[in-house]
């Protein structure tokens, strides 16, 4: 029950008080992380502009966001309990056509917090150069 009123809060959430398809400017500053646990504490402290890795399973896959750049929407819960919104821009970077709940991803990207737990986006490939590239990583495949 918890996961559905998170998902319907973020379903209805105001748009505007995150970022989360890469539209603020490429040159703001990243700080680098490369553990799940800097991913929590990236969390707890309300952190944005962080690239992160990690993984979590799969408990919500929603609409594609169609309007703008397309994106690929699913929520994950990682190992600590939390959960982050996966953002995949599917015009840069081809979708997982097979992604089901239940499922494992990983993720590289960066990670931008909301009151919701965050987002993660820019999981692939910046065609400008300007922006680390990321990627999501299901059943040994890359999406870049």
């Amino acid at each position: 029950m918890k996961f559905l009123f998170f998902a319907l809060w973020l379903l209805t959430a105001n748009a505007h008080s995150f970022d989360p398809y890469g539209t603020s400017p490429a040159s703001k500053p990243v700080r680098t992380t490369e553990s799940q646990g800097a991913l929590l504490q990236a969390i707890q402290n309300r952190q944005s502009n962080v690239q992160a890795s990690g993984s979590g399973r799969v408990i919500k896959i929603l609409a594609d966001d169609n309007t703008g750049s397309r994106h690929q929407k699913f929520i994950l819960q990682i190992a600590s309990g939390h959960t982050i919104l996966i953002a995949h821009n599917i015009d840069l970077a081809p979708r997982i056509a097979t992604l089901r709940e239940g499922d494992t991803v990983s993720f590289y990207g960066e990670f931008e917090w909301n009151p919701k737990g965050g987002v993660i986006h820019w999981t692939h490939h910046d065609p400008q150069g300007r922006h680390a590239p990321g990627w999501l990583k299901h059943n040994g495949r890359l999406y870049q």
